[in-house]
Protein backbone atom coordinates (compact mmCIF):
# COMPACT_ATOMS: atom_id res chain seq x y z
CA UNK A 1 0.00 0.00 0.00
CA UNK A 2 1.32 3.49 -0.86
CA UNK A 3 2.09 5.74 2.01
CA UNK A 4 1.81 9.50 1.63
CA UNK A 5 3.22 12.11 4.34
CA UNK A 6 1.43 15.43 5.15
CA UNK A 7 2.74 18.16 7.00
CA UNK A 8 0.87 21.77 7.93
CA UNK A 9 2.46 24.45 6.07
CA UNK A 10 1.63 28.26 6.58
CA UNK A 11 0.66 28.88 2.96
CA UNK A 12 -1.85 32.51 2.65
CA UNK A 13 -0.41 35.29 4.65
CA UNK A 14 -2.76 37.73 5.95
CA UNK A 15 -2.76 40.13 3.49
CA UNK A 16 -3.91 38.04 1.14
CA UNK A 17 -7.05 36.33 3.45
CA UNK A 18 -7.84 39.87 4.15
CA UNK A 19 -8.01 41.24 0.54
CA UNK A 20 -9.46 37.87 -0.68
CA UNK A 21 -12.95 38.61 1.84
CA UNK A 22 -12.75 42.26 1.31
CA UNK A 23 -13.35 41.57 -2.64
CA UNK A 24 -16.09 38.81 -1.64
CA UNK A 25 -17.69 41.82 0.28
CA UNK A 26 -17.43 44.33 -2.13
CA UNK A 27 -18.20 42.17 -5.59
CA UNK A 28 -21.66 41.42 -3.47
CA UNK A 29 -22.45 44.59 -2.92
CA UNK A 30 -21.33 45.79 -5.86
CA UNK A 31 -23.30 43.23 -8.48
CA UNK A 32 -26.66 44.08 -6.15
CA UNK A 33 -26.47 47.75 -6.51
CA UNK A 34 -25.51 47.40 -9.99
CA UNK A 35 -28.13 45.64 -10.82
CA UNK A 36 -30.57 47.89 -9.45
CA UNK A 37 -28.43 50.65 -10.98
CA UNK A 38 -28.95 48.88 -14.33
CA UNK A 39 -32.34 48.13 -13.72
CA UNK A 40 -33.98 50.68 -11.44
CA UNK A 41 -37.53 49.49 -12.16
CA UNK A 42 -37.17 46.23 -10.20
CA UNK A 43 -37.59 48.12 -7.03
CA UNK A 44 -41.01 49.59 -8.05
CA UNK A 45 -40.30 52.85 -6.53
CA UNK A 46 -42.37 56.16 -5.53
CA UNK A 47 -41.11 59.31 -7.36
CA UNK A 48 -40.41 60.41 -4.05
CA UNK A 49 -37.87 58.00 -2.93
CA UNK A 50 -34.46 58.51 -2.51
CA UNK A 51 -33.89 54.54 -2.32
CA UNK A 52 -31.28 54.80 -5.83
CA UNK A 53 -29.62 57.64 -4.65
CA UNK A 54 -28.65 55.05 -1.67
CA UNK A 55 -28.07 52.46 -3.94
CA UNK A 56 -25.52 54.41 -5.73
CA UNK A 57 -23.74 55.87 -2.91
CA UNK A 58 -23.31 52.30 -1.70
CA UNK A 59 -22.00 51.20 -5.22
CA UNK A 60 -19.92 53.88 -5.13
CA UNK A 61 -18.32 53.65 -1.68
CA UNK A 62 -17.78 49.59 -2.42
CA UNK A 63 -15.61 50.81 -5.81
CA UNK A 64 -13.50 52.52 -3.83
CA UNK A 65 -12.87 49.97 -1.14
CA UNK A 66 -12.86 46.99 -4.03
CA UNK A 67 -9.95 49.38 -6.05
CA UNK A 68 -8.19 49.46 -2.67
CA UNK A 69 -7.99 45.85 -1.83
CA UNK A 70 -7.15 44.95 -5.67
CA UNK A 71 -4.15 47.20 -5.37
CA UNK A 72 -3.01 46.15 -2.17
CA UNK A 73 -3.10 42.48 -3.70
CA UNK A 74 -0.98 43.72 -6.63
CA UNK A 75 1.55 45.08 -4.06
CA UNK A 76 1.25 41.84 -2.13
CA UNK A 77 2.50 40.33 -4.95
CA UNK A 78 5.65 41.78 -5.21
CA UNK A 79 6.61 41.68 -1.76
CA UNK A 80 4.81 38.50 -0.41
CA UNK A 81 5.66 35.48 -0.02
CA UNK A 82 6.29 32.78 -3.05
CA UNK A 83 2.38 31.46 -3.01
CA UNK A 84 1.51 35.20 -3.38
CA UNK A 85 4.00 36.29 -6.07
CA UNK A 86 3.75 37.14 -9.24
CA UNK A 87 5.75 35.09 -11.05
CA UNK A 88 3.36 32.43 -9.98
CA UNK A 89 0.54 33.81 -11.90
CA UNK A 90 2.24 32.84 -15.13
CA UNK A 91 2.90 29.39 -15.10
CA UNK A 92 3.12 28.70 -18.95
CA UNK A 93 6.69 30.55 -19.34
CA UNK A 94 8.65 27.40 -17.84
CA UNK A 95 8.59 23.65 -18.85
CA UNK A 96 7.39 22.40 -15.36
CA UNK A 97 4.45 25.25 -15.65
CA UNK A 98 3.17 23.90 -18.64
CA UNK A 99 3.33 20.27 -17.75
CA UNK A 100 1.56 21.15 -14.64
CA UNK A 101 -0.81 22.58 -16.55
CA UNK A 102 -1.61 19.93 -18.39
CA UNK A 103 -1.92 17.25 -15.76
CA UNK A 104 -4.24 19.64 -13.87
CA UNK A 105 -6.25 20.26 -17.38
CA UNK A 106 -6.43 16.14 -17.80
CA UNK A 107 -7.89 15.92 -14.33
CA UNK A 108 -10.39 18.82 -14.79
CA UNK A 109 -11.81 17.26 -18.20
CA UNK A 110 -11.72 13.22 -16.07
CA UNK A 111 -8.92 12.03 -18.55
CA UNK A 112 -6.92 11.52 -15.09
CA UNK A 113 -7.49 10.00 -12.39
CA UNK A 114 -4.26 11.80 -10.57
CA UNK A 115 -5.31 14.55 -8.18
CA UNK A 116 -2.25 17.30 -8.96
CA UNK A 117 -1.11 18.08 -5.58
CA UNK A 118 0.62 21.56 -5.15
CA UNK A 119 1.35 23.45 -1.80
CA UNK A 120 -0.84 26.83 -3.35
CA UNK A 121 -2.63 27.62 -6.28
CA UNK A 122 -2.71 24.81 -8.84
CA UNK A 123 -1.39 26.40 -12.26
CA UNK A 124 -4.70 26.15 -13.99
CA UNK A 125 -6.38 28.27 -11.42
CA UNK A 126 -3.39 30.49 -11.32
CA UNK A 127 -4.33 31.01 -15.37
CA UNK A 128 -7.89 31.77 -14.13
CA UNK A 129 -6.91 34.17 -11.31
CA UNK A 130 -4.88 36.19 -13.98
CA UNK A 131 -7.95 36.48 -16.18
CA UNK A 132 -9.60 37.41 -13.11
CA UNK A 133 -7.31 40.13 -12.10
CA UNK A 134 -7.57 41.93 -15.83
CA UNK A 135 -10.94 41.57 -15.70
CA UNK A 136 -10.98 43.19 -11.94
CA UNK A 137 -8.65 46.21 -13.56
CA UNK A 138 -10.90 46.65 -16.50
CA UNK A 139 -14.18 46.76 -14.29
CA UNK A 140 -12.03 49.46 -12.09
CA UNK A 141 -11.59 51.51 -15.12
CA UNK A 142 -14.93 51.68 -16.86
CA UNK A 143 -16.66 52.06 -13.47
CA UNK A 144 -14.17 55.21 -12.69
CA UNK A 145 -14.31 56.52 -16.38
CA UNK A 146 -18.80 55.98 -15.84
CA UNK A 147 -18.31 58.27 -13.00
CA UNK A 148 -16.06 60.83 -13.72
CA UNK A 149 -18.65 61.64 -16.57
CA UNK A 150 -20.46 63.37 -13.18
CA UNK A 151 -17.53 65.71 -12.86
CA UNK A 152 -16.23 67.71 -16.07
CA UNK A 153 -13.16 69.23 -16.02
CA UNK A 154 -12.15 66.71 -12.37
CA UNK A 155 -8.53 65.28 -12.60
CA UNK A 156 -10.11 61.90 -12.75
CA UNK A 157 -12.25 62.40 -15.56
CA UNK A 158 -9.45 64.09 -17.47
CA UNK A 159 -7.23 60.49 -17.02
CA UNK A 160 -10.52 58.56 -17.91
CA UNK A 161 -11.51 60.27 -21.05
CA UNK A 162 -9.18 58.93 -23.66
CA UNK A 163 -11.68 56.06 -22.98
CA UNK A 164 -14.38 57.46 -24.41
CA UNK A 165 -12.27 58.39 -27.23
CA UNK A 166 -11.85 54.83 -28.42
CA UNK A 167 -15.49 53.75 -27.08
CA UNK A 168 -19.05 55.13 -26.39
CA UNK A 169 -20.41 56.26 -23.25
CA UNK A 170 -22.89 53.33 -23.90
CA UNK A 171 -20.45 50.38 -25.15
CA UNK A 172 -18.03 51.43 -21.85
CA UNK A 173 -21.75 50.75 -19.79
CA UNK A 174 -22.57 47.24 -21.61
CA UNK A 175 -19.26 45.99 -21.28
CA UNK A 176 -18.96 47.50 -17.63
CA UNK A 177 -21.85 45.41 -17.05
CA UNK A 178 -21.12 42.54 -19.27
CA UNK A 179 -17.87 42.02 -17.10
CA UNK A 180 -19.53 41.89 -14.22
CA UNK A 181 -21.58 38.88 -15.48
CA UNK A 182 -18.22 37.26 -16.28
CA UNK A 183 -17.15 37.77 -12.82
CA UNK A 184 -20.01 36.20 -11.45
CA UNK A 185 -19.25 33.18 -13.38
CA UNK A 186 -16.06 32.81 -12.34
CA UNK A 187 -17.47 33.16 -8.23
CA UNK A 188 -19.44 29.97 -9.61
CA UNK A 189 -16.64 27.77 -10.98
CA UNK A 190 -14.15 28.84 -8.05
CA UNK A 191 -16.55 27.81 -5.45
CA UNK A 192 -17.28 24.25 -7.11
CA UNK A 193 -13.58 23.88 -7.94
CA UNK A 194 -12.33 24.46 -4.43
CA UNK A 195 -14.90 22.68 -2.81
CA UNK A 196 -13.73 19.22 -5.44
CA UNK A 197 -9.89 19.70 -4.96
CA UNK A 198 -10.71 20.60 -1.38
CA UNK A 199 -12.72 16.98 -0.92
CA UNK A 200 -9.73 15.44 -3.64
CA UNK A 201 -7.18 16.43 -2.21
CA UNK A 202 -7.98 16.66 1.44
CA UNK A 203 -5.90 20.02 2.19
CA UNK A 204 -8.19 21.93 4.02
CA UNK A 205 -8.95 24.53 0.91
CA UNK A 206 -12.05 26.41 2.37
CA UNK A 207 -10.28 26.64 5.91
CA UNK A 208 -7.21 27.75 4.41
CA UNK A 209 -8.56 30.79 3.44
CA UNK A 210 -9.55 31.83 6.83
CA UNK A 211 -6.54 30.49 9.12
CA UNK A 212 -3.51 30.58 6.35
CA UNK A 213 -2.35 27.32 6.73
CA UNK A 214 -2.67 24.18 4.03
CA UNK A 215 -1.98 20.98 4.98
CA UNK A 216 -0.23 19.30 1.63
CA UNK A 217 1.45 16.07 0.65
CA UNK A 218 5.41 16.25 0.60
CA UNK A 219 7.55 14.93 -1.88
CA UNK A 220 9.26 11.98 -1.27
Amino acid sequence: MEKHCYSIRYVWEIPVRVTHWINVIAIVTLATTGYFIGNPQSLALSPESFIMGWVRFVHFMAAYVFTISVLARLYWSLVGNKYAGWRNYFPWISATGRQRMADTLRYYLFLSKKVPHVVGHNPMALVAYSVLMVLFLLMILSGFALYAQYAPGSFLQRVTSPLFLLFSNQTVRLGHHFIMWLIIGFVIQHIYTCWLMDVKERGGIFSSIFSGYKTVEDDE
